[in-house]
């Protein structure tokens, strides 16, 4: 199995890591628990992992603590599943921006704009990524979410990678392009405008962030190619 292959099994391992703690009891379910992981999700998002108590989550998903053990296991095996559908919500949305059947710098853009749009879906201020606000700063005392998050941010630059590998190959970008240097760069730029809505910027000042990096790329496009329109 490659690299990539072993990330995504990581992440689908996050949501099953609460299958190696101690046996759930309970009722059996009579709710919705992805309404209630989605829930549960957002107020993570809010106030991050350590700043979460259970009561806050029972609060937020209308489950008394019981029922949420009964579904999710304690609180850190709920995080970890938080965690794993932020990441599949997030790269599909990556991978369905990059696709092959429109010019480079237009799926570029259409990249970072999905992930501004997930940045942006809060209520109120931008809170923008769930990862990089709330499990970097846990990931260096907690082995579990520290494995998550190195695997999705590679999945990230290897999707960032084969579309440039693709780039080249068609001739769109030119043969001396280094696609695991812009895959860094693309990388890179996404989570600079992350942590820049976090901190209040406004959305059309990230968008034109965006913009001048898909401009620093593209000037590997070649003239004849397929160039996005700058």
């Amino acid at each position: 199995m490659n690299e990539t292959g072993r990330d995504r099994g990581i992440c689908d391992m996050a949501r099953k890591r609460s299958e190696t703690g101690p046996a759930r009891r309970g009722r059996p379910r009579a709710y919705d628990t992805e309404a209630a992981l989605k829930r549960a999700t957002e107020t993570f998002w809010k106030s991050g992992y350590s700043g979460t108590s259970l009561d806050n989550i029972a609060s937020a998903t209308g489950m008394n603590p019981p029922s949420l053990y009964a579904a999710f296991g304690n609180k850190h095996a709920l995080y970890l599943e938080a965690l794993a559908r932020y990441w599949q919500i997030s790269l599909a949305a990556t991978r369905e921006a990059l696709a092959e059947d429109r010019p480079l710098g237009e799926s570029l853009m259409l990249a970072f704009e999905a992930a501004l749009s997930i940045y942006f879906s809060g209520k109120g201020t931008a809170r923008g990524c769930f990862v990089i606000g709330t499990a970097v700063a846990e990931s260096v005392g907690d082995p579990a979410i520290r494995s998550s998050v190195a695997a999705g941010l590679r999945m990230i630059d290897a999707d960032f990678e084969a579309r440039f590998r693709t780039a080249i190959e068609r001739g769109e970008l030119k043969h001396d392009a280094d696609p695991v240097a812009l895959a860094v760069l693309a990388s890179a730029t996404m989570h600079s405008i992350a942590i820049r809505a976090r901190a209040g910027a406004r959305r059309a000042e990230l968008t034109e962030i965006a913009r001048k990096a898909v401009s620093v790329i593209c000037e590997y496009v070649v003239e004849t190619g397929r160039a996005a329109t700058r």
